[in-house]
Formats: C-alpha cells, sequence, structure tokens
C-alpha cells in the first residue's frame, strides 16, 4: 500500500499517534528530506526500521519506477515531505498516479496543513476556497496568471518564496487592487508565528522590509462591489493584449469573466480612445 503522511508543518507535537505508527512499521519511506525525517523521527522518539530513500523534485519521476516496484512486491510505501500534505505542492503526485494506474491501494494520513491553517487564520471567507500553488516566478507570466483570477470569487490560497512576497503582493494589488483584503501567515504554527493583515497595496509596502520564513497568502475573492465598470474592462483588454493576447480573444475571455455581453466589450473597446 502506497502511504502519503501529512508531515507537522512546524511543531512537532502536531504529528499524530497513527504518523508515529506507520512510519515506524514502513517497509520504504521515501523523504523529501532524509535528514528532516531523522529528526522528525528523534522528537517522536521512534525507531525507523524500513528502508529510507530520497524523494524530491528533482528525482520524483526517477525514483517513482522503484517505489512502484516495491509496491508491486507487496511493501508499505510511505511518502513524506518536509511538511504538510504530499503532492500539495509538494513530491508525491506522480507516484500516486502511477499506483492508481497500476490498481495498487492508495491511502491517507490526514493531518497539518498550511492551507488550511492559513485559511481559518486569515479571518477571510473560508466556506469556499481554491489553492493555487506558487505564482509564476517571472513577471509576464505572473502577471497572465493572476489576470486569469481577478474574477474569481473564492477565496484565495497561494505559497510564495520570502524574496519574491513583495513582488507577488504588488502583482496581486495590480490584478485584484490595492484595497482587495489578504492575510500573510509566516511561519505557521512555530516559534516566530505571524499573521498580518490589510489590503494588497499595504501588504506590499510591508513586505518592502525583510520577511523570512515559510509564507503561505491567504486572497479575499471578488466581490460583488468589486465588479468592475466597462471602463474597467476594456483597461483589463488593453492589459491582457499588452501580454500577447490578441485582442479578440483578450474580448472574450475579459466579457466572459465579467459576464458582459462580447459586443457590448467590443464595441466600448474600438469607441474608447487609446490612452
Amino acid at each position: 500500500m502506497l502511504v502519503l503522511a501529512a508531515a507537522p508543518i512546524g511543531q512537532p507535537k502536531d504529528a499524530s499517534p497513527r504518523l508515529r505508527e506507520v512510519l515506524a512499521a514502513a517497509d520504504v519511506i521515501a523523504a523529501e528530506d532524509t535528514r528532516r525525517l531523522r529528526r522528525l523521527a528523534s522528537d517522536l522518539e521512534i525507531a525507523i526500521g524500513g528502508r529510507v530513500v530520497s524523494y524530491y523534485d528533482a528525482n520524483e519521476s526517477a525514483r517513482a519506477a522503484e517505489l512502484l516496484e516495491a509496491l508491486r512486491e507487496g511493501r508499505t510505501v510511505v511518502v513524506i515531505t518536509d511538511a504538510g500534505m504530499p503532492g500539495v505542492s509538494d513530491p508525491g503526485y506522480r507516484l500516486t498516479r502511477l499506483a492508481v494506474e497500476a490498481g495498487l491501494p492508495v491511502t491517507a494520513l490526514p493531518g497539518p496543513s498550511a492551507v488550511t491553517t492559513a485559511l481559518v487564520v486569515s479571518g477571510l471567507p473560508s466556506d469556499r476556497f481554491c489553492f493555487e500553488g506558487f505564482p509564476p516566478r517571472k513577471p509576464g507570466e505572473r502577471a497572465r496568471r493572476l489576470a486569469t483570477l481577478a474574477d474569481e470569487e473564492r477565496t484565495m490560497v497561494f505559497f510564495e518564496a520570502p524574496h519574491r512576497l513583495q513582488a507577488t503582493l504588488e502583482a496581486m494589488a495590480e490584478a485584484f487592487g490595492g484595497e482587495r483584503p489578504a492575510a500573510v501567515c509566516r511561519e505557521l504554527t512555530k516559534t516566530y508565528e505571524e499573521v498580518r493583515r490589510g489590503g494588497l497595496g499595504e501588504l506590499a509596502e510591508w513586505a518592502a522590509g525583510e520577511v523570512r520564513g515559510e509564507i503561505t497568502l491567504v486572497v479575499a475573492g471578488r466581490t460583488a462591489q468589486d465588479a468592475p465598470g466597462i471602463e474597467e474592462l476594456v483597461e483589463e483588454v488593453a492589459r491582457r493584449e499588452g501580454a500577447g493576447v490578441p485582442r479578440k480573444q483578450a474580448i472574450i475571455e475579459v466579457a466572459k469573466s465579467a459576464g458582459v455581453p462580447k459586443r457590448d466589450l467590443y464595441n466600448a473597446v474600438h469607441t474608447t480612445p487609446p490612452a
């Protein structure tokens, strides 16, 4: 059986008794960082008797075949990442897919997750949300991705590296509006946990200082009050054109996301004088 095991995101005490049992009994443990696994085992006061192998982004594809063979031999294979649930912006998806395709059993040990932890402490609506992972690193790609989310009504959760935080918040303020409510959650469950709440523009200014640690961003979805007027939609078409999207396609995309007739937006685009 393949077991996807959630690991504590900060406090070892958050580990479940079942995680202790599985790590101690597993035939093979595929760890994103074997040193962190050994440290976790020490903190949990358990002895690992099975074989430990590294399983991270660079070797995930190659290692998956080896782990699949172990599953076929009837062994219990546990996948554990540095923190949180395997497969959520961490290794685990490829092996899970292969095991499912091979008809092999797959289960998960539920546990800590930065996604849901940040969501509930953000103070933003949590009844409907979506997880968007890490935004693209390149400015142009990031702007295009965020543009597609400008009309998302669900609360959005992102991961981000601290050295890219300011640029990402600035891009979000551009795409969603500087007043859009958001929360920067840093070092969740750890000694220096911090949750900074405010508008995207305000948070971008705050992030100009030195920010360290693991970052999870939570951004409110669009509300009816945020609905753009026709002038804003014309500007959005122009932004997408500037990013390389053909005008006709940009009009179709913006009209669809805003829920306005394509003909109305087409007419507005072609009658508005250039800035």
